[in-house]
């Protein structure tokens, strides 16, 4: 137990300083004349992300450091198993999702405070798809495991043709993450596409490079899931077509090499282990 409180602390400090040093990064990325500072502006004097707070000077500065350490603090202790069983696992993770909620809610009202109401969307949406996306990839896995358990036992039958009976639990988390979360994004975005933006170049190739890595590593390659992925992306580009506000020609090449290069390393670790398994 002491053990376990003793990585708890050390992943919310090293979240807090991670978060602090995030808030730094947009601060200078948001400054007139920065890549994204069109319609930003930069308090120097507050340290935070902010549409000209009317929050004191030093009060400002105050919440904007603990509010952005306290992000990274819930985003370390995120990576930390909760808890062995189901229930108790699903009591705290929905406690650390109130938590987050409430630190993003204030850190909109501090600085947001002419429209809070109109602003919270903004953030609380995409982060509650988040939270569905790591959920989704939870539960994928885990179903994943408990159908390698059963194909050990011979309670499963062999694999299916081009994989698309193991792909199928994949095809959920494709569809969240490459038609259900951009197309909030975007409606939530603003002229600066900061939220699109951040989905194209971080949110869709991470998510779509671990995904593929998940289902390669248990099943192999498994080209149908990078498929479905460039469908649903394909998908959202002729909807996004009525509100669009960028370019979107790179997010299909973006989600096909992502899914395409995860899929392909994990099914490469697969028949690694499986030599080593037969070597032995």
């Amino acid at each position: 137990m002491e053990e376990l409180k003793k990585q708890w602390l050390i992943r919310a400090l090293a979240g807090g300083v991670a978060g602090i040093a995030g808030c730094l990064l947009l601060g200078f990325l948001t400054q007139p004349g920065s890549l994204f500072g069109a319609s930003l502006t930069w308090d120097v004097r507050q340290f935070t992300f902010c549409y000209n707070s009317r929050v004191p000077e030093g009060l400002g500065a105050a919440l904007g450091f603990l509010l952005w350490f306290l992000f990274g603090a819930e985003a370390g202790v995120a990576t930390l198993p909760f808890a062995d069983s189901g229930r108790e696992l699903v009591v705290r993770s929905l406690i650390h999702y109130a938590v987050t909620t409430a630190t993003v809610s204030v850190w909109v009202v501090l600085n947001f405070f002419h429209e809070p109401f109109f602003a919270l969307p903004t953030f609380l949406v995409p982060l509650t798809l988040v939270y569905l996306i790591v959920w989704l990839g939870r539960w994928v896995g885990w179903y994943a495991e408990v159908a390698a358990i059963r194909e050990k036992l011979g309670l499963a039958p062999g694999p299916s043709p081009l994989h698309w009976r193991e792909s199928l639990p994949y095809v959920g988390f494709a569809l969240l993450l490459c038609l259900a979360l951009p197309t909030a994004l975007r409606l939530l975005d603003d002229p600066t596409p900061l939220l699109s933006v951040f989905y194209a170049f971080v949110l869709l190739p991470v998510g779509g490079f671990l995904s593929g890595l998940s289902l390669g590593r248990r099943h192999g390659f498994c080209p149908l899931y990078p498929a479905s992925c460039v469908l649903f992306t394909l998908a959202f580009l002729l909807t996004a077509k009525l509100y669009t506000n960028m370019a979107d020609g790179a997010l299909v090449p973006i989600a096909l090499i992502s899914v395409l290069a995860g899929n392909l390393a994990g099914a490469a670790r697969r028949r690694l282990k499986q030599k080593a398994g037969g070597a032995r």
